[in-house]
Parts: C-alpha cells; structure tokens; sequence
C-alpha cells in the first residue's frame, strides 16, 4: 500500500507542476490509475486535457507487457481504406495468451480526424488507434488513449520560450490555409509532453545550424515533419534521442 501511495503522490505533484490546478475529481481519477494500472505522469504514461485524463501509447503497451500479453496483429483493412484520400483503416489484434480468441480494435485516420502536426503519417496513426482500441478493450481500460485524438490545444510556458528561437519565415503562413511553423512546431511539444529546451537543441542539430533562428523555412519544416513522425511512432525512442541533449548541469541536478 505504501508503494501505491507514493505513486500517487509523485504523480500528483508532477501533475500539478505540468498542468496547473487539477481538481480532487481528476485527483481521485489519478488515485485511481495509479493503484490499477501502475501509471506513470513522470513516464510519459498520461496526458491532462481540457479536465480529463488520457493514456498514451507507450503506457498501453507497457501494460501489456507487464501482464505479459502474447502477440499484437494488425492488418489493413484494404476495401475500407481509401489511399487516393489518405484515408487508412486498421484491425488490431490483441492476444492475452497463448489460447486467446483475441480482442479486436480498430482504427481510423485521414486528414479530417488527425492534427496538422502527423499529415501524411495518417497510415501509421490509424494502425496505432487501432492497436490502441484494442489493448484497451483487452484490459479493461476506460481511459480514451491521446492519440485517438483528432487534435490537442493549450498549454504555455516552456513552448513560448521555442517560438522565439524560430526564424522569422517560420511564423508566417503559407497563404494556403496550412498552419504555421510556429504553431505546428509548439502543438507537437505540448501533444507529446517533450521538454521545449531539447527539442529546440535538437532542431539546430538536425538543421545544421547554431541556433534555430538560423535555419531556413524548409528546414524547419522538414524537422517539424521528422519530430512528428517520431514522436507519433515511436515516443520512448525520441525521449532517449532528446536527452542526448542535455548540458551536464541538467544531467546532474
């Protein structure tokens, strides 16, 4: 029980600290996740938005395997997906044990239902809505998982420090109705929950310059495109890659 109940108040604190006020309802909601499904704030495991909790991904499969879950299938659903539109349906699979009949999940995703921040990764997005849909149904999980979202806003603080660090080009539009760099590029930290001060060193790696502010538009754009893509795949992975960034004051404190 101790166990438990530190969990929850590192969770509780962490949350406070990322999310502001959080009422004693989302409170007893935490409470609750944090003695069912051993969940983490600090691992990346939940998002708080608009009120509610939402699981993500990487928190869904680490219950799996903790419960020791045997196999994930998907497969495209190929008559109900529309390429041509960038529409992808998937089935997803999830066998608990060796004799399961499985649970079954599926999901979908074209650009009407997915943030600016993934376009033209939908294929991927509907295989992990699908995959997600199913580990929850396997394990009795309520929670909607943060990636079935369509798109996510707020949030302050850290990002604004990144806006400034973007070269002017960027906080401009394209005249076509597309979202700006800018806001494309702070959306993507605060839906993933990365650390601003990282990913800013990392996008002047990735572009080759010594600051941000250096770096032309496209490039720019093509490190926002490769940060989304990551993130949206493969979240444990980037984090690894962003504290590669840290300075050696960050690293010991």
């Amino acid at each position: 029980m101790k166990k438990i109940h530190d969990r929850f108040r590192r969770n509780a604190k962490l949350a406070r600290a990322t999310w502001g006020e959080v009422s004693q309802a989302a409170l007893a909601g935490l409470k609750e996740l944090s003695k069912r499904h051993a969940l983490s704030v600090a691992a990346g495991d939940l998002q708080f938005l608009n009120g509610r909790w939402y699981i993500t991904h990487s928190a869904l499969l680490r219950i799996a395997q903790r419960r020791r879950c045997v196999g994930i299938k998907t497969t495209l659903e190929q008559q109900l997906s529309d390429p041509t539109g960038n529409r992808w349906i998937f089935k997803a699979t999830v066998y608990k044990s060796p004799g399961s009949r499985g649970f079954v999940g599926y999901g979908d995703a074209d650009p009407s239902n997915t943030s600016p921040l993934v376009r033209g990764a939908e294929m991927r997005v509907a295989e992990t809505r699908a995959v997600n849909r199913a580990l929850r149904k396997a394990y009795g999980i309520g929670l909607c998982s943060v990636e079935e979202l369509s798109s996510l806003t707020g949030g302050s603080g850290p990002v604004r420090e990144v806006e400034k660090k973007l070269p002017p080009s960027s906080h401009n539009g394209s005249g076509n109705g597309q979202p700006r760099l800018r806001d494309r590029f702070c959306l993507l930290i605060r839906q993933h929950q990365l650390d601003a001060a990282l990913v800013k060193r990392y996008a002047a790696d990735f572009c080759g310059t010594e600051n941000l502010r250096d770096a032309g538009r496209e490039q720019v754009e093509s490190f926002i495109n490769h940060l989304a893509d990551w993130a949206t795949t493969d979240r444990d992975g980037l984090l690894c890659k962003l504290n590669g960034y840290q300075q050696p004051q960050e690293a010991t404190s």
